[in-house]
């Protein structure tokens, strides 16, 4: 199999969130148990931080894996969805895994998937924890895909648990109230491993200190503790929350090294350490041009916030959604005076454009539906003068498009 061949097989095959929504949403462990069993327990292996949340996962995931790699560890990192390239699920130190060891995995185990049925995400859940066990890693920091309870992941033993924070995302599959989503979340709480929550919700807290009080777990909210400002390569003013529950995840990280020049160099490199993308990422200037991958409301809400804080004369904003986000709940929050492209994202779970620009247009906002992410960002360029701003956002899958 070339490589190619084993993605479109991985992708075509199987359920996978990424296209399918709901319907490959697997509300069960057993087959990511009954898989890791098969490879030999690969999770057993590697020491770890499990890392879940509505908004800022990636970003602390990112963050976590940049300062251990500055104290010298050798760090692995599984994150969801890719961008540009699958591989960028599974990295080493920064380094993707290569593109033979994704084939080799695949090949190796094809029959037994074939006969198992696995999906999408248990696969490659499954291929991450045999890749960090075969290359040794130190540690490894591992996103939470969806909700946690229920996720693929959560089969591990990390040494810490940290949940960012809960807003409305995914309300199909992990409930309607922010206590529900909780509950989802707190799921990843671990008999007696300390876990540390990055914001306070006076909702939420009240779930996340039963379940630790459950499981006779240390608790601690971030942003009760005093930390100095951090400079953080990540840009958004968002990211001090981030940082202070990556901050109070390294204190209760027994058993590694770390001394303070290796946050203040971790926080300052985490694009060249991990190679993240796609938050509040800088494309152009003159006009200044930047894509985030935020999409639901509580993430929009922060990076509209910081777009307001910019200087420029006019702002240009390119949009596409999918189609389970509860885009009514949030068009609200998107300014009035600005000019919209309105696009559809290349999967099949993409909303049409001529759905989202009536939205927009209902609600009295001005703009153009464009067949494709690509042509919506060539006309707000076209468009914009060198004093305007353009904004490109509303789905990780629009963002792939541009970067």
């Amino acid at each position: 199999m070339t490589y190619k061949n084993t993605l479109n097989w991985m992708f075509a095959q199987l359920p996978m969130y990424q296209n399918k929504g709901k319907d490959a949403f697997n509300a069960k462990l057993d087959g990511i148990r009954v898989l890791v069993d098969h490879l030999g327990n690969p999770h057993l292996k590697f020491k770890s931080i499990h890392v879940a949340g509505t908004n800022g996962k990636g970003s602390s995931s990112h963050m976590l894996a940049s300062v251990l790699q500055e104290a010298g560890y050798k760090v692995g990192l599984y994150t969801s969805p890719h961008l540009k390239d699958f591989r960028e699920r599974i990295r080493i130190n920064g380094r993707k895994i290569k593109k033979k060891e994704v084939v080799h995995f695949i090949e190796g185990n094809k029959t037994f998937f074939n006969e198992k049925k696995f999906s999408f995400f248990e696969m490659t859940v499954g291929m991450a924890f045999s890749h960090f066990a075969n290359k040794k890693v130190d540690i490894a920091i591992i996103e939470v895909g969806l909700g946690g309870r229920l996720d693929s992941t959560n089969i591990i033993t990390p040494e810490v648990s940290l949940i960012t924070n809960i807003g409305f995302d995914h309300t199909d599959m992990l409930g309607n109230t922010l206590e529900e989503i909780a509950f989802e979340k707190a799921g990843i709480i671990k008999k007696d491993i300390p876990v540390v929550i990055s914001e306070y919700n006076e909702k939420t807290a009240p779930v996340f200190i039963k379940r630790a009080k459950d499981m006779n777990a240390e608790i601690t909210f971030a942003e009760e503790r005093l930390f100095i400002n951090h400079e953080v390569d990540l840009l958004g003013d968002y990211q001090q929350k981030n940082t202070q529950g990556v901050l109070t995840t390294l204190e209760k990280l027994n058993g590694f090294d770390i001394i303070k020049s290796d946050i203040v160099r971790g926080l300052k490199n985490v694009v060249v350490n991990t190679q993240l993308m796609g938050r509040w990422q800088q494309l152009g200037e003159n006009p200044t041009i930047i894509c985030d991958t935020a999409h639901n409301k509580e993430g929009l809400s922060v990076v509209l916030e910081q777009i307001k804080k910019q200087q420029y004369k006019h702002l240009h904003v390119v949009l596409g959604f999918v189609k389970d986000k509860d885009v009514q709940g949030i068009v609200g929050l998107f300014p009035k005076d600005a000019s919209y492209y309105f696009s559809k994202p290349k999967i099949s779970r993409g909303l049409d454009e001529k759905q989202l620009e009536a939205l927009f247009h209902e609600a009295g906002y001005s703009g153009n539906a464009y067949k494709t992410v690509n042509k919506a960002f060539k006309a707000a360029k076209k468009q914009a003068k060198k004093s305007d701003f353009i904004y490109v956002g509303g789905s990780n899958f629009v963002v792939a498009e541009v970067l």
